[in-house]
C-alpha cells in the first residue's frame, strides 16, 4: 500500500512511518523543514514539501496514495483555537480528497474528556462537536465522510504516547520537576492516566490502516491507568528529587500549560481494540520508561 503521512517526522509519526516500511509499505510523507525532509529521505520515505496550513498538497498527496494516515498537529498552546482550525481543516481535505474510493484514513484523535468518571471505552463518542470544540471536532467531522464512502478510523491516543526521544506531556512534567526541584502532582494524585509505548502505537496506526472497518474507535492504550502520584513518584525518583503534592489553584503556575490536564483523570481500555484488531502492546510501561532514563535530557515542553 501507498501511504500518505502527515506528521510523518514528529513523534507518533516517525514511529509509525518506520512500522509501514517494515511491513512492506511504500510512504510518502509531508514535510515542512529541509531537516525533516532530509530525515525522511533517508528512511526511503518520497518526500512531499508543505505544513498542516497547505491545504493543496495535503489534498494531492490524499489523491495519490492508497491510504492515509493524519498526524500532523500544531501543538501551538499559545493559540488552541488555531491548532483546532488546522486539525478540523486538514481532516476535511483529507476526506474530501478520498470521498468515493473507500479508502483508509487514519486520523489522531485522543480518549481525554469522553467519559468523566470512568475509564472511556471505544463505544464512547467524541464530546467535541463542532469547529469550535476541542481538535476542532475532528473525530466527529471524519466520521460524517463514512457514508461518502470514506473508511476513516480514528486512531485515540493515551496522554501519554511514551519513549525515549518523546517531547510530550511527560517530558513537560518531568521539564517542570527538573527547574522546580520537585516532582509535583495533582491534589491527593489519585486521578489516572493511560499510558502507551511509541512503538506500540505505531503498530496499532498500521493495523488499522490494513484492517479496520470505516466509523472504527481504536483505543492506543497499553495501561489503562496510571494514578499521577504515582508517575510523580517515579519521576522523582529518576531525577533524585523529593515529590509533593500541587493544590489544584496552583497548578498551572507550577507545571506551564501541562497543569490544565495533569490533575485531569484520562484513564481508558482497549479491550475492543485488541479483539478487533490481534493488537497486543509489547513496550516497556510508562513507569519502566521513566526508571530505564528515557526522560533523563527532557528539558522543554511542547
Amino acid at each position: 500500500m501507498h501511504v500518505f503521512v502527515t506528521g510523518a517526522s514528529g513523534w507518533i509519526g516517525s514511529a509509525t512511518v518506520d512500522d509501514l516500511l517494515a511491513a512492506g509499505h511504500t510512504v510518502t510523507g509531508l514535510a515542512r523543514s529541509d531537516a525533516s525532509a532530509r530525515a525522511l529521505e533517508a528512511k526511503g520515505v518520497t518526500v512531499l514539501r508543505g505544513d498542516l496550513d497547505d491545504l493543496d498538497a495535503i489534498r494531492r498527496g490524499a489523491a495519490e496514495a492508497d491510504g492515509v494516515v493524519n498526524l500532523a498537529n500544531k501543538h501551538d498552546w499559545s493559540d488552541p483555537a488555531a491548532s483546532n482550525r488546522a486539525e478540523r481543516a486538514s481532516i476535511e481535505t483529507i476526506a474530501e480528497a478520498l470521498a468515493g474510493t473507500d479508502r483508509p484514513f487514519v486520523f489522531s484523535s485522543g480518549v481525554a474528556a469522553l467519559a468523566p468518571g470512568r475509564p472511556a471505552q471505544e463505544t464512547d463518542p467524541s464530546r467535541a462537536v463542532g469547529p469550535d470544540s476541542p481538535r476542532g471536532g475532528g473525530e466527529n467531522r471524519a466520521f460524517e465522510f463514512v457514508d461518502q464512502g470514506v473508511r476513516a478510523i480514528a486512531a485515540r491516543f493515551s496522554p501519554t504516547t511514551h519513549g525515549t526521544g518523546d517531547h510530550g506531556f511527560i517530558a513537560a512534567i518531568v521539564a517542570a520537576a527538573r527547574t522546580r526541584g520537585v516532582s509535583g502532582y495533582v491534589g491527593d494524585g489519585a486521578n489516572e492516566w493511560a499510558a502507551v509505548h511509541v512503538s506500540d502505537a505505531a503498530r496499532l496506526v498500521r493495523l488499522g490502516l490494513e484492517g479496520a472497518p470505516a466509523g472504527t474507535r481504536m483505543h492506543a492504550v497499553a495501561e489503562s491507568g496510571i494514578p499521577t502520584r504515582a508517575i510523580a513518584e517515579a519521576i522523582g525518583d529518576a531525577l533524585g528529587v523529593p515529590t509533593t503534592s500541587i493544590d489544584p489553584s496552583d497548578a498551572v503556575e507550577h507545571f506551564g500549560f501541562i497543569g490544565q490536564f495533569f490533575g485531569m483523570d484520562m484513564s481508558a481500555t482497549s479491550e475492543a481494540t485488541r479483539a478487533l484488531l490481534g493488537w497486543e502492546p509489547t513496550g516497556p510501561t510508562l513507569l519502566e520508561d521513566i526508571a530505564a532514563g528515557a526522560y533523563a535530557t527532557a528539558d522543554r515542553v511542547l
